[in-house]
């Protein structure tokens, strides 16, 4: 795995295949883009990923970490005020073509005066406060009968654990682990296993592995069940994805 330490605030990057850059934080929050591969950011709080088509908001503050899938041409566009002031966490935001180019073009600002960049990252901005928030996220356990039995279902996707299962392994009852999932997730167990495999599909599917290998490592039963849930969640196939930026 390549490593990198932080990146400057706004520019694009070529990075390899399994790419890594160190956690690290910025004064002002910042927009991180994969325009190929996709981009997974880490924090304390939990995890997000972004495919071509999504980018990812970073508050003022928030210490960070960045991992690449794929060949990833990677774009950092740094903000002066913040999209959703006070908010702690990052969010996973659609990409359309007009914010794709517009990223684009912030990202490689360089070379533009200072004026012209700061109305292009403007612009940006009041088009990203109009664009939805993504649920690309998987909230980080705190409970440690939590955060093992997460760790269980996360080792083999393949295998479709049940609450009473987990329980049984982790010590803890299957009604109290259903509480847990939803005070420290927000989400049932269900719905969490679902991201959680949508999020390992992203990460295949940049990695360039067939829609078919994707289905049966990520746990679904036939490459029609993921392709119906990819889409119903991201709201294209999964063949479209890797198909290139839309």
């Amino acid at each position: 795995m390549t490593r990198h330490s932080s990146p400057t605030p706004t520019v694009t990057y070529d990075l390899a295949e399994g790419a890594h850059i160190d956690r690290h934080s910025h004064p002002g929050p910042q927009l991180v883009y994969s325009s190929s591969g996709a981009v997974e950011v880490r924090t304390d709080a939990g995890d997000w990923i972004a495919p071509g088509d999504r980018a990812i908001w970073i508050p003022a503050g928030c210490r960070h970490e960045h991992r690449f899938y794929g060949p990833a041409r990677f774009h950092c566009v740094a903000f002066d005020s913040d999209l959703i002031p006070d908010r702690p966490t990052p969010i996973v935001l659609t990409v359309t073509p007009l914010i794709r180019g517009l990223i684009v073009a912030c990202s490689g600002a360089d070379a533009l005066p200072a004026a012209e960049a700061g109305r292009l990252r403007r612009v940006l901005l009041d088009r990203l406060r109009r664009s939805p928030e993504q649920a690309l996220r998987l909230p980080a356990a705190r409970d440690a009968r939590l955060r093992h039995a997460c760790e269980l279902v996360e080792a083999d996707l393949t295998v479709a654990w049940t609450l009473a299962e987990l329980g049984r392994r982790v010590g803890a009852a299957e009604r109290t682990l259903s509480r847990l999932f939803q005070a420290e997730t927000a989400m049932t167990y269900p719905r969490w296993r679902t991201g959680l495999r949508l999020h390992r599909a992203t990460q295949l599917l940049a990695e360039g592995l067939p829609v078919t290998v994707v289905a049966h490592r990520c746990g679904w039963a036939t490459p029609s069940a993921f392709i119906d849930v990819y889409r119903r969640v991201l709201g294209h196939t999964p063949g479209t994805y890797r198909a290139g930026p839309m």
